[in-house]
């Protein structure tokens, strides 16, 4: 089956920051990377044995893989990549797009967004706003239907940008559904696609409000990505049947048209192979139509304007 991957990442250096303040590499080309805390947490998988993912690395996992295209994104965890993301963009048009990033709660933020999507065009934005990596993080007082939010959706909307967010975990103070529908709602017009599944925690007595979430973003202008879902809701051990189940029912209630493969690269290889990663999506009681979609012609549609 063909395929596009919906949420990937590169890194030129990583320079994040969080709950826990700035996020730098430890220096020793070990991926490891050292919170302002004086936490340390593996970032970039031992596997590419540097501290950056750069866009060749990437192509070569896709070519690897089958992989025809692939949607760059950004999120505070590595730090912000605009002209990272940028620079791969123009070097390997037919292959990579991707989404820009901004703190709309920045005192300079007009002239940023005006930069990277009236000059350089970007056709896409995101909002991380988890806590551990995040905006809320940043700024724990953030609702997603404050003035700030609601008016950095409004430009978006009014650019016709594909407006992507990471409302982070499970029941975290981020994880603001009904503001997110409001915000959805009230920009018909606008396409929005929700990251990792709404991140499920995998938990029995979770899943009914998980559904309810579903259930209240299930709307015409609304698509999921489904990166990251077996890391979330670890342990599943293969055949993934746990995943496939989630697959499964977010596609009875969102429809299969609005799942959106994803393998959250690079950080997903420190526990599962790309291939891996496409079996999960094998693996799911589906129509073969449906996992085409899933893998392939979703994407396809929404960020490549195929018909």
């Amino acid at each position: 089956m063909r395929i596009i991957d919906s949420h990937v990442h590169i890194v030129s250096t990583i320079a994040g920051t969080g709950e826990e303040g700035e996020l730098r590499a430890l220096g020793d080309g070990s991926g490891r990377a050292r919170y302002a805390t004086g936490s340390v947490i593996q970032l970039i998988p031992e596997c590419f044995g540097a501290d950056r993912v750069t866009a060749e690395d990437l192509i070569r996992e896709m070519d690897e893989n089958g992989v025809e295209r692939a949607v760059l994104l950004q999120g505070n965890y590595y730090g912000f990549q605009n002209l990272a993301t940028w620079d791969a963009m123009q070097r390997y048009p037919d292959r990579l797009t991707g989404a820009a990033m901004y703190d709309p709660y920045a005192a300079g933020m007009k002239r940023v967004r005006a930069h990277l999507f009236e000059e350089l065009s970007f056709k896409a934005v995101k909002f991380e706003l988890s806590i551990g990596s995040g905006l809320t993080g940043l700024h724990p007082a953030l609702r997603l239907n404050d003035e700030v939010m609601t008016e950095a959706i409004d430009y978006a909307a009014s650019l016709g940008q594909v407006i992507i967010l990471d409302i982070g975990k499970f029941s975290s103070p981020s994880w603001q559904v009904d503001a997110a529908r409001r915000l959805v709602t009230a920009h018909p017009e606008a396409c929005f696609v929700f990251c990792h599944l709404l991140a499920p925690n995998g938990r029995e007595e979770n899943e009914d409000q998980w559904q309810k979430a579903l259930e209240c973003l299930a709307l015409p202008n609304v698509w999921m990505d489904i990166s990251s879902l077996t890391h979330n809701i670890r342990p599943d051990p293969k055949p993934y049947r746990k995943t496939a189940a989630y697959l499964e029912k977010a596609a009875g209630i969102l429809g299969a048209d609005k799942l959106l493969f994803g393998t959250d690269y690079p950080s997903v290889l420190k526990e599962y192979s790309y291939e891996e990663c496409v079996n999960m999506v094998l693996a799911a009681r589906l129509p073969d139509k449906d996992k085409e979609d899933i893998l392939y012609g979703n994407a396809s549609r929404l960020f490549f304007g195929e018909k």
